[in-house]
């Protein structure tokens, strides 16, 4: 397949790009068959785009702080994001609320990832929310983004025991482990043209999944 044929990806950040280097780790290893076209970031400076350049992939600066307002910014955005004809952008740390413009315009080819198992903990702190309610598993959930924040069709979780000596820093840590996992396999599925947002509902081959999500553990082995 030649490079133009394949699905065009635009992946914004906001920081580190941790979730950014698992996706470019899975296009080299033709895991996830697709082309990151564009890595954006709203803050300059930051090591993701540093993880992008290394990778040969072109990147842009768009700072909110040049904005007068969210709709200004997203709009601007949105024009940048759209000059590369994406088939599919991706939040990889991207730490900005999106406005319901925005979203509409990339319904349906736009993914997040959320620290929690969703519909729990939507926003921040959610590994100290899962410790403070006592709970015993926690995870991640890849989602499609819609105007609902953190609240998306899911798409696939992995979950992750809490341990008894855990603190939010370590269970971020092994929560972190699984993200780079789940996120770049559900790349794969809508790459592959098996994944798709139909009637809000995430549906695999035109048939819909569990309202959480695909587990994981009944799935890694596809990769």
């Amino acid at each position: 397949m030649q490079k133009t044929h394949l699905p065009r990806i635009v992946v914004l950040i906001s920081g580190k790009g941790s979730n950014l280097q698992s996706f470019i780790d899975a296009v080299q290893m033709r895991v996830i068959e697709g082309e990151i076209v564009a890595v954006i970031s709203n803050n300059p400076g930051v090591l993701g785009l540093e993880r992008a350049e290394k990778a040969g992939i072109p990147t842009q600066v768009i700072n909110h702080r040049d904005f007068a307002d969210r709709e200004s910014f997203d709009a601007a955005l949105a024009e940048v994001v759209e000059s590369h004809r994406p088939n599919l952008v991706l939040l990889a740390g991207f730490m900005r609320i999106l406005t319901p413009a925005f979203v509409e315009q990339f319904e349906g080819r736009m993914m997040n990832i959320h620290p929690s198992l969703l519909p729990n903990y939507p926003g921040l702190h959610t590994h100290q929310r899962a410790l403070d309610a006592g709970d015993s598993i926690a995870g991640a959930t890849v989602h499609f983004v819609t105007h609902e924040l953190d609240g998306g069709p899911a798409i696939i979780r992995a979950e992750v025991p809490i341990l008894a000596d855990d603190d939010a820093a370590t269970l971020a840590e092994r929560v972190f482990e699984q993200e780079h996992l789940i996120y770049p396999l559900a790349v794969r599925w809508f790459c592959q043209g098996r994944l798709a947002l139909i009637n809000n509902r995430a549906c695999m081959f035109g048939r819909p999944l569990p309202p959480t999500g695909h587990p994981f553990s009944t799935v890694a082995r596809e990769r």
